[in-house]
């Protein structure tokens, strides 16, 4: 058969370029580890879906989808980089979408993207440093109890709770969180550059906006729904490749068996408790934001 005549029979959209293919990582919920009941974003959860992400062949852009309201700035840091690393090595843009809440360390994740999108009434920002805890000490004297503590170095009961706040103990955390927030601010400043449009003293004060403001501040690069966006942005024939996770109650009956299997009932109630006190952290996390 002539050559010719073989491709005038072979359908025209055989020839056409492929869809273009975007991949959306999920990453939702408080950053850090939140026990053995519970799981919050951290490096180790999430590095296999990142690379799941960028090995898609073909691929056009990996999109983010955030959802935090922060927690750990070890791991933020950690996923960014891991994120950034990937989409250097194969030279592939990164949108973020934020949803409820980009704030803290949710803002710090996408920030390792090269655009930022965000819902109008989406919550961004609370770019700083926050640690809180309770004092203990006069509860235990009502209640007769005598608190002992040992230890071999001068500072190794920093901020005890159940002892009177030390000020010099306050100044230490002080500085500790200087140097952390100076860590976030240099991190927006390089993702976002030029694209800011107010001073550190506003930016950078800890306080957060709504996802309209944060345009207006150069915080997002605008308002778009993530399926609509990338449509408008890659053609409605995308194809859109959500990277799924190992499901969350197979963890949990995992670390539930670990429990009991190491440490029999006492290990269970262990486990209850803290993942009560974890989930009770979480809450108060998203309260923050009116969430």
């Amino acid at each position: 058969m002539d050559s010719h005549k073989f491709l005038k029979h072979i359908p025209l959209k055989r020839f056409q370029d492929p869809p273009p293919r975007v991949a959306v990582l999920r990453l939702s919920g408080v950053i850090g580890g939140m026990g053995p009941l519970r799981s919050g974003l951290t490096l180790s959860g999430v590095e296999k879906s990142i690379e799941q992400a960028f090995e898609i062949p073909r691929l056009s852009a990996v999109a983010l989808a955030v959802n935090s309201p922060g927690g750990s700035p070890v791991q933020s840091a950690l996923i960014a980089k891991r994120i950034r690393d990937f989409a250097a090595e194969k030279e592939v843009p990164v949108l973020a979408f934020c949803e409820d809440v980009a704030a803290s360390g949710g803002y710090w994740l996408a920030c390792a993207a090269d655009e930022i999108f965000v819902n109008a009434s989406s919550i961004v920002g609370s770019i700083g440093v926050i640690s809180a805890g309770f004092g203990f000490q006069q509860a235990i004297e009502k209640l007769g109890i005598e608190r002992r503590v040992h230890t071999s170095g001068d500072r190794k009961s920093m901020l005890d709770p159940f002892a009177p706040e030390d000020p010099e103990d306050v100044t230490r955390l002080k500085a500790l969180q200087a140097e952390i927030h100076g860590d976030f601010k240099a991190m927006v400043s390089d993702r976002r550059g030029d694209r800011l449009k107010a001073g550190e003293d506003i930016l950078f004060s800890g306080e957060f906006w709504t996802g309209t403001k944060a345009v207006d501040l150069g915080l997002a690069d605008g308002e778009g729904e993530l399926r609509a966006t990338l449509r408008e942005r890659f053609g409605e024939k995308v194809q859109i490749r959500p990277i799924t996770a190992p499901k969350s109650w197979l963890k949990r009956r995992l670390g539930l068996s670990a429990l009991v299997a190491d440490e029999g009932s006492s290990g269970l109630a262990q486990g209850w408790a803290a993942g009560a006190l974890a989930a009770a952290e979480e809450r108060a996390l998203w309260a923050r934001f009116g969430l």
